[in-house]
């Protein structure tokens, strides 16, 4: 299978780097910072569940130099995905699927409008991972989970394309037949996980510590499972318990990405996860007081 990653940050290259070691086709679409590290460091993943290392991966800066691709996997930020959408185009007249990748639930619709629904998959991932100085991926946690599946019945043969090719990469790729629950539970939990490791600015662990603290993280689930009925996805009492399972179990040293990026004075995207939880709480007359609370506690930090 021909790959095109759009972004090679920590997800795009560890998932990009797993279907490399398949023997898929993979190429890097990047921009010149960034392939300026490729070509002086490659691609290396430092990770408990495997090493991996490309010293000499193929990458370009400009879509019209990639001759065919059948999936196109984007995992950038939700605020650069607006620059992408010329070269996701491009890609997409060489009848390429594209597999977004991002937190929040937004920009499915936005790509649909913009590529075609035909041409838009359902995709997440559950993976904690950073890059570090030199660009390697650095994987912590014991979980590498991508997850896609078919928005639309022409999308069926595609989807089990792909699910073939994660049976062989050293990930734990998941076919789902209701991708958009899966894309809204995603939603849910990041935006407790991230809202509340950003704002207090604290792992997660100390977070737990503190009852009256983590218990906004608690809110913030019931939130979005009260926006996600609004918006016909049913997320139940079950859903909300197994989140919320999730955040009592991870180490206590871990902490979301976008807590990560404040921690490193980088851009965050406060406004695609919870602002865009807002403005589709506003449409259908929704409050959302936690949430919007955790946003403006983040918002300062924005574009830090």
């Amino acid at each position: 299978m021909d790959v095109v990653v759009v972004g090679a940050g920590a997800l795009g290259a560890y998932f990009g780097g797993r279907f490399e070691e398949t023997g898929a086709n993979v190429t890097f679409l990047v921009r010149e910072k960034r392939a300026e590290q490729l070509r002086e460091n490659g691609i290396k993943i430092s990770s408990n569940l495997g090493e991996y290392k490309n010293e000499s991966p193929n990458y370009v800066t400009d879509a019209r130099k990639v001759d065919h691709a059948d999936l196109v996997v984007v995992s950038v930020k939700g605020y650069h995905l607006p620059g992408t959408l010329d070269s996701l185009k491009v890609l997409a007249e060489k009848g390429a699927y594209v597999l977004p990748v991002l937190n929040g639930i937004e920009h499915i619709s936005y790509l649909q409008d913009q590529l075609g629904e035909d041409v838009v998959l359902g995709g997440l991932s559950f993976i904690i991972a950073t890059l570090n100085e030199k660009g390697h991926v650095i994987h912590s946690g014991d979980f590498h989970d991508l997850i896609f599946g078919p928005l639309t019945k022409t999308q069926t043969n595609i989807c089990q394309r792909i699910e073939k090719l994660c049976d062989k990469a050293n990930m734990n790729g998941i076919y789902s037949d209701s991708i958009l629950l899966e894309l809204w539970k995603k939603y849910t939990f990041i935006n407790a996980f991230s809202g509340i490791t950003t704002a207090a600015n604290l792992s997660i662990g100390q977070i737990r510590e503190h009852d009256s603290t983590f218990k906004i993280a608690e809110t913030i689930l019931q939130e979005m499972k009260n926006l996600a009925k609004e918006y016909h996805v049913d997320i139940t009492g079950e859903d909300i318990e197994s989140a919320k399972s999730k955040l009592l179990g991870l180490d206590k040293e871990a902490t979301s990405s976008m807590h990560q990026d404040r921690r490193k004075g980088l851009t965050l995207e406060v406004d695609h996860l919870h602002g865009g939880a807002l403005r589709l709480a506003k449409a259908v007359g929704l409050d959302l007081p936690y949430i919007e609370t955790v946003y403006g506690l983040i918002k300062p930090f924005e574009n830090a």
